[in-house]
């Protein structure tokens, strides 16, 4: 990988983009051995142990939300990439799927926005679980002749509400932040050293086995003095980090899921994109396994909660091919409003945009051409 991007350097060309449609390509399929897989812990002179601070979130406060311990976290830093914070699946066993049930099955509930209102009528998004539950959790053989709206679900946003036409947010555009959310927002922050974080807006990208998420830089936000965090469930991605110019050649690494990123400081504003979603070996993935023995609330102020059989259900058959990534951003700095008019730095975040093959048949093609999660907004699918 090294020298595929030093290669591309020295001959002038966009190394992000080669090095992008590298990992996308499927035929010959690329060859991944370069991708950093934090899961496994292997030495290299680029990996750090990340300096956490377990004092700023007990264990009762970490449990609450379905966190380990902060001592038992694995999170590594990139020499070289300061500011940026890996955390692989700091998730206590049987915690993920209350996650993956809020993102389907909360989360798309209005007031929130997402794609699928941008060509149907209010009612019909009113309810797009209930409305996709029984084909969903149908036995059924083959691939569904009718998509879900679950399945044709793409982004939906939270809080402040990004405008993907404008690149900006706005004062007058807000819902509630959802508060599970804040709460696990403010305890990995805190742990990362960062009090006092406030989780304004969020982004839930959906992707499907051939999505992908284009180049970008997260800076719609007006203060990017604050980090911005990345969730990942479901199937496994590659995600490119590059730097502060487009053209930086980036590092690749997995994200598998339960698997947290912390972006501050310099990083906040490095070029990232996500080529490709790795099918986990018939569709089956950890996170799967743990959905057969649901964890129960471990205390009674557990935000968590266990999911019934029959979400499971249709949060399980839904990531045996699809990932969801949450990121979340806090919007205005303390003390911070929003200007009467658009300000410079709110701009459109550059070549970002997230690529599913099948947008046409939803009525969105080239209306997405804009941040995504990982991050739109200068999103993020962080």
């Amino acid at each position: 990988m090294a020298k595929m991007a030093a290669s591309l350097v020295e001959s002038g060309e966009d190394a992000f983009r080669k090095i992008f449609k590298f990992y996308k390509r499927r035929n010959p399929p690329p060859d991944f051995s370069a991708v950093i897989d934090f899961s496994k812990g292997l030495p290299s002179d680029k990996i750090v142990p990340a300096i956490l601070d377990p004092s700023a979130v007990s264990d009762v406060e970490a449990a609450r939300v379905g966190l380990q311990s902060v001592r038992d976290w694995r999170a590594f830093s990139l020499q070289g990439y300061p500011g940026f914070i890996f955390i692989s699946n700091p998730f206590l066993l049987g915690s993920q799927p209350f996650w993956v049930r809020q993102c389907l099955k909360t989360y798309s509930q209005k007031p929130n926005v997402c794609n699928l209102d941008m060509h149907m009528s209010p009612s019909d998004t009113q309810d797009i679980w209930q409305k996709s539950v029984h084909s969903l959790s149908s036995p059924h053989s083959g691939k569904r002749k009718t998509k879900t709206l679950l399945d044709r679900l793409r982004w939906v946003t939270l809080g402040y509400h990004y405008n993907w036409d404008t690149k900006m947010y706005s004062a007058n555009h807000y819902t509630p932040f959802p508060a599970d959310l804040h709460l696990l927002s403010t305890q990995i922050t805190a742990a990362c050293g960062f009090q006092d974080f406030n989780a304004e807006a969020g982004i839930l990208n959906f992707y499907l086995s051939d999505s992908s998420l284009g180049i970008h830089v997260d800076e719609s936000e007006l203060d990017h003095s604050r980090p911005l965090l990345s969730f990942s469930f479901g199937q496994s991605a590659i995600f490119l980090l590059g730097g502060l110019r487009r053209q930086d050649p980036p590092i690749a690494m997995y994200m598998h899921s339960g698997d947290i990123m912390v972006m501050s400081g310099q990083s906040r504003l490095l070029y990232h994109a996500v080529p490709r979603i790795i099918s986990a070996p018939q569709g089956c993935t950890a996170l799967e396994m743990e959905g057969c023995s649901l964890a129960s609330p471990q205390q009674d102020c557990s935000v968590v909660e266990a999911v019934s059989e029959e979400d499971w259900a249709v949060c399980s058959r839904y990531i045996q091919s699809s990932r969801v990534n949450v990121t979340v951003r806090q919007v205005l700095g303390p003390g911070q409003s929003f200007p009467d008019t658009p300000s410079a730095h709110q701009r459109t975040d550059v070549g970002q945009t997230v690529g599913y093959q099948d947008r046409a048949a939803d009525g969105e093609s080239k209306k997405r051409k804009r941040s995504s999660s990982c991050d739109p907004v200068g999103t993020a699918e962080t």
